[in-house]
């Protein structure tokens, strides 16, 4: 399971954008902002930038889950990418009642997706530096 807990996380987010596009959605009916209109009610605007965020920061989560679960360890990365998921959540329930109180999950999302990040770059050095550091191969013996 723990090998797999990259691929449930980048399910969930994909579900998670899923719901912030239908939230948008319903906004538009219920408060009658007609496409490609993206001002009106506040309620709307905050539904639409919860999903136009959500979708910013899941470009560069999900590649960043990826290279730490392939060069790290896919259960430490599929942690963090819960806490980011959690982080997202927390953001976006917080941003639609009250868009004052939506930095203490971004700032959750944010962290998850440095360690992510860090977990990546000093993975992916790791392993160049074992790529550069193999004795070259003798090939002048013929045999």
């Amino acid at each position: 399971m723990t090998s797999q807990l990259p691929a449930v996380v980048t399910l969930l987010t994909l579900l998670l954008m899923f719901y912030t596009v239908w939230m948008v959605g319903r906004a538009r009916e219920r408060y009658g902002i007609k496409a490609p209109s993206i001002s009106g009610d506040p309620a709307f605007e905050r539904a639409w930038r919860v999903q136009m965020n959500t979708l910013e920061n899941a470009v560069m989560f999900i590649p960043a889950l990826w290279l730490a679960a392939q060069y790290v360890d896919p259960l430490w990365a599929g942690i963090a990418g819960l806490v980011w998921l959690a982080g997202r959540v927390w953001y976006a329930v917080a941003y639609v009642r009250d868009a004052s109180r939506r930095g203490p999950g971004y700032l959750v999302s944010m962290v998850a997706w440095a360690a992510l990040m860090l977990m990546a770059a000093g993975g992916m050095g790791m392993a160049i530096m074992e790529n550069n550091a193999s004795p070259p191969v003798d090939d002048t013996t013929g045999a």
